[in-house]
């Protein structure tokens, strides 16, 4: 089959490789779609930390945002399951570790990332094997483009929750910020964004948002990090409210400097988001009432042999996602 591999830093392509194999309780899916992230970017230049700590290595299959159907299953997974659409959770976990045991598979020590970490195949390409605990099966309301932005809206819907307030800045309105922003808004808060340039709060006004490139005035009952800047988490604990919330989901390059103090004296609660694991469920049962539709955020939708040229930076005006459909 077809997939999408990165030998080194600036080197991919697609690639025939081997077809994958459902094994104990594993099922085999077709991909209808899957979307392109910023962790594929960071695999791409060779920045990606993973690399750097020995989790991930080359050659490398990425593509952890996916929706697809079900067309095999492994031992111990009971066959209704084929002909299933379906979308899956990125963390898998070692299913053994008290972590686990406690239903915090995604922060497992052990756990394998899809695309990410651990050597598990990512579903830039025709076909995906899985554990069927993984998957979450997507009702007819819930189109491919749609379901290919489940994960990311796992981390959104996580991250709205805990920035729940009347009035939330938002920084950063890329794809995970402006799902948190959609989140928010059908939670009935005043939201506003901040981007780091003109268009990028262009987008954001476009989707019936305040948006601009300066902090507009306070207060904010809570602020939401959703940039890789590492001076943001700084300005977040600066302009929130006292009592109010800082939720911390961007990654930056660099470390963020934060002074605890302020958090201390300003009763300020500070969350962090790794991970869109507790949050998928919710997310597709917004996206299928219309209560949430993130398909405006995707400005194009390329085959295996143009993801290299968005990995590179080419893409089209619009959106911050870009989506691969395998099969073109």
């Amino acid at each position: 089959m077809r997939a999408f591999v990165v030998t080194g830093p600036g080197e991919a392509g697609p690639a025939e490789v081997p077809e994958p194999a459902a094994g104990v309780g594993e099922v085999v899916v077709d991909v209808e779609r899957a979307g392109v992230c910023g962790t594929d970017v960071e695999f791409f230049t060779g920045e990606m930390q993973y690399l750097a700590d020995g989790h991930a290595r080359y050659p490398m299959r990425l593509g952890h945002e996916w929706c697809g159907t079900v067309s095999e299953v492994g031992r111990g997974v009971h066959p209704a399951w084929v002909g299933r659409r379906v979308t899956g959770d990125t963390m898998l976990g070692c299913g053994d570790c008290r972590r686990c045991r406690g239903g915090c598979q995604h922060v497992c020590a052990d756990r394998q990332e899809v695309g990410i970490r651990g050597g598990r195949a990512g579903a830039l390409a025709e076909r995906l094997a899985v554990p069927v605990r993984s998957l979450h099966e997507l009702p007819d309301t819930v189109d491919p483009v749609a379901g290919a932005l489940v994960e990311p809206g796992g981390n959104a819907c996580r991250a709205a929750r805990a920035a729940a307030g009347e009035r939330v800045l938002v920084l950063g309105p890329g794809t995970i910020g402006l799902l948190t922003a959609l989140f928010l808004k059908a939670a009935g808060s005043e939201v506003h964004l901040v981007g780091a340039t003109p268009w990028s709060a262009e987008f954001a006004r476009g989707l019936g948002f305040s948006a601009g490139t300066n902090v507009p005035e306070p207060p904010f009952d809570a602020v939401v990090d959703a940039t890789g800047d590492p001076s943001a988490p700084a300005l977040a604990a600066e302009v929130v409210e006292p009592a109010g919330r800082i939720v911390c989901i961007g990654l930056s390059g660099r470390p963020s400097l934060l002074d605890t103090r302020m958090l201390a004296v300003k009763d300020v609660t500070a969350i962090g988001v790794l991970s869109g694991s507790p949050g998928l469920a919710r997310a597709i049962d917004a996206y299928a009432s219309g209560e949430v539709d993130p398909r405006p955020l995707v400005a194009g939708t390329v085959g295996l042999g143009g993801v290299a040229a968005v990995l590179g930076g080419e893409r089209p005006p619009g959106g911050p996602k870009i989506h691969v459909d395998p099969r073109r």
